[in-house]
């Protein structure tokens, strides 16, 4: 598979990564069969957070994979804290004991990148410093990054942590493509031209954060999938109409509707159907035009200015 550096890690990463937020509800047998699946299409970046399953996600995982140190150094790990139950919490103590907590689920001593799960308005940025320098002097952390944060949010820890902030992960797809509409309708009179988020976009590439986009396939919040949703009839024939030129699936275009952003995103797939997974591979492999890129966006139902 194609890859991409992550932010200014030096990470060589795949454009796909896997995440395991449903691996709780695999059995080890199929667990493994899908983690093999994922080695031998070059998905070897895992995406996990501490309270996905309760932390059964990241059992699994390890259990299924076998890990041991050699199996260790063939993979990429990520995983994310600071979702507790009815808060957010970014002090020291929390995210050094999540921490330990994550590497003993998955049965390593480091993680090759930790984000900040969501912001926290209480956030004290000189104790996340703190707790960035323990876990990188610990050798338990590798490479840092947030999630769901605003251009503001990431410089007020920026002032603070002294390691590069590489990844940061957000919503989008074709139907919740806010982060790119409000770019097109700048200075306009309408409810396209709101920003949402501050110009995260353009702020990540110009700082070399790795956008991660959750939910590709998501229309609203969790509401459902936008493939073969009588919700978006025009959509569903457009993306089948370029599927047939390119022999592939709808999954593979809406995958690579998104790597045709020249923000080199690297797009966080939830399946854990191997099938699935290996359409959303193939979207490495898909370079759309822009004039395609472009129709699928306005089918979608978004208008230009």
């Amino acid at each position: 598979m194609r890859t991409i550096g992550l932010g200014t890690s030096g990470l060589q990463v795949p454009v796909v990564a896997v995440g395991c937020m449903r691996m709780n509800a695999l059995e080890k047998r199929e667990a493994e069969a899908f983690i093999q699946t994922a080695l031998e299409q070059g998905a070897n970046f895992f995406d996990h957070a501490d309270i996905y399953g309760g932390g059964r996600s990241e059992e699994i995982f390890a259990d299924a994979f076998g890990m041991n140190a050699n199996k260790r150094e063939s993979i990429i790990l990520q995983s994310k804290c600071g979702i507790r139950k009815g808060m957010f919490d970014f002090s020291k103590e929390h995210i050094l004991t999540s921490v330990d907590k994550i590497l003993k689920r998955l049965q390593t001593d480091y993680l090759d990148v930790l984000l900040l799960h969501r912001p926290d308005t209480l956030v004290e940025p000189e104790e996340v410093a703190e707790a960035f320098d323990t876990l990188e002097r610990e050798g338990k952390v590798r490479h840092f990054g947030v999630s769901n944060q605003h251009p503001l949010q990431i410089e007020l820890l920026r002032k603070y942590v002294k390691q590069p902030l590489v990844a940061n992960q957000l919503q989008l797809s074709i139907t919740n493509a806010t982060m790119i509409t409000s770019g097109f309708n700048v200075n306009m009179e309408n409810a396209a031209a709101v920003n949402r988020d501050g110009g995260i976009l353009d702020y990540c590439r110009l700082h070399d954060i790795t956008i991660q986009p959750w939910s590709p396939f998501q229309y609203g919040f969790f509401e459902g999938v936008f493939l073969g949703s009588d919700k978006y009839p025009e959509l569903n024939a457009k993306i089948d109409e370029i599927a047939a030129k390119y022999e592939v699936t709808n999954t593979t275009i809406a995958i690579a509707w998104i790597l045709r952003h020249p923000a080199k995103m690297q797009p966080v797939i939830g399946t854990m159907n191997a099938t699935r997974l290996q359409e959303c591979i193939k979207a490495s492999d898909i370079q759309l035009t822009r004039q395609e890129w472009y129709e699928i966006y306005l089918a979608a139902g978004n208008v230009l200015p």
